[in-house]
C-alpha cells in the first residue's frame, strides 16, 4: 500500500511540474509577445523607466528570447523553441540592417551565423519529425 501511495504521489508531483512548466511557458511567451509589440510600454510597466534609442531593438531581441523560452518549455521538443528564437532574431536583425537603423560592424556576420544555425536546427527538427512519423 505504501509503495502504491508513493507511486501516486510521484505521478502527482510530475503533473504539478508539467503544469508549472506550462504556466511558465505561457507567462514567458506572453511577456515576450507584449514586449515585441510595445517594448517601451512593457519596459515602463516593469522597470518604471523610459526605453529609448538602441534599447528598443535590444528589448525586442530579448522579447524574442522570451518567446523562444516559452516555446522550449511547452511540451514537445525544446529544439523548436531555439529554432523559433533563431528565426525571429535573424529576421529582426536583418530588418534592422536593411532599414538603415542601428548597425555595427558585426550585424551582418551575426545575421549570417544565425541563418546557418537556423538551417542546422531546421534540419534537426525535420529529422525528429521523420523519426516519429
Amino acid at each position: 500500500m505504501a509503495a502504491k501511495r508513493t507511486e501516486q504521489t510521484m505521478r502527482g508531483d510530475v503533473m504539478n511540474m508539467k503544469n508549472a512548466l506550462m504556466l511558465a511557458a505561457i507567462v514567458e511567451a506572453g511577456t515576450g509577445l507584449a514586449m515585441l509589440i510595445v517594448p517601451a510600454f512593457v519596459w515602463q510597466l516593469i522597470f518604471g523607466e523610459q526605453l529609448t534609442g538602441v534599447g528598443i531593438p535590444v528589448a525586442r531581441v530579448g522579447a524574442m528570447a522570451l518567446i523562444g523560452l516559452g516555446i522550449a518549455c511547452w511540451p514537445g521538443p525544446p529544439l523548436v523553441g531555439m529554432l523559433t528564437y533563431g528565426a525571429l532574431a535573424t529576421l529582426y536583425l536583418a530588418y534592422v540592417g536593411f532599414s538603415g537603423g542601428f548597425h555595427g560592424i558585426f550585424l551582418w556576420p551575426v545575421v549570417v551565423i544565425h541563418v546557418i544555425l537556423i538551417a542546422l536546427l531546421a534540419r534537426d527538427v525535420t529529422r525528429m519529425r521523420e523519426l516519429r512519423g
